[in-house]
C-alpha cells in the first residue's frame, strides 16, 4: 500500500478540455500496453488509479458510455471531441484505467511500460494476478 505523502496529483482529460480529471498517484507507476481491439486502435496506455484517489473535476454530463463483449467494461468517451482519457475495465473493478497520452504533463511520473494481451483476456488477466504462469497482459 502507497502512503498519501508518497502520491503526486496528475492532471488530464480529452482533447477539448470538457472532461477533466485529476488522481493521485505514485511517482513510479506500471503502465498496462494492451493490445486488445479497441485500445490498440486508440494508443490507450492503462494508468490504474483506485477509485479513492481519483477525482472527476468536470464533464460528467459530457461523459457518453459504451460497452461491448463480455459488456463487463465501461468505456467512457467525450461526446464532444470522441476522446476516452479513463474508463472502468473489467481487469479492475476497484479502479479507473486512466489513459497515459491524455495527462496533462506525464512527465511528473516515472513510467515503466508492461504489455497486456488483451486479445487473450482471460489469460493475461490470470498472469497479472498471478493465478496462472504467463506475461502480464491488459483491460478491455
Amino acid at each position: 500500500m502507497v502512503s498519501n505523502a508518497a502520491l503526486v496529483t496528475v492532471t488530464g482529460g480529452c482533447h477539448c478540455r470538457a472532461v477533466r480529471f485529476e488522481a493521485d498517484v505514485p511517482p513510479s507507476v506500471e503502465i498496462l500496453a494492451c493490445n486488445c481491439s479497441i485500445c490498440a486502435a486508440t494508443g490507450f496506455l492503462h494508468l490504474i488509479v483506485p477509485h479513492a484517489r481519483f477525482r472527476l473535476a468536470s464533464g460528467g454530463e459530457s461523459l457518453t458510455r459504451y460497452r461491448f463483449g463480455t459488456r463487463a467494461a465501461e468505456h467512457l468517451f467525450c461526446a464532444v471531441c470522441g476522446i476516452k482519457s479513463f474508463y472502468q475495465p473489467r481487469s479492475h473493478p476497484e479502479a479507473w484505467s486512466v489513459n497515459l497520452n491524455t495527462l496533462d504533463d506525464a512527465s511528473l511520473l516515472d513510467v515503466s511500460i508492461t504489455p497486456f494481451d488483451g486479445r487473450n483476456w482471460e489469460t493475461a488477466k490470470a498472469a497479472l494476478d498471478g493465478t496462472e504462469p504467463g506475461p502480464a497482459s491488459a483491460s478491455s
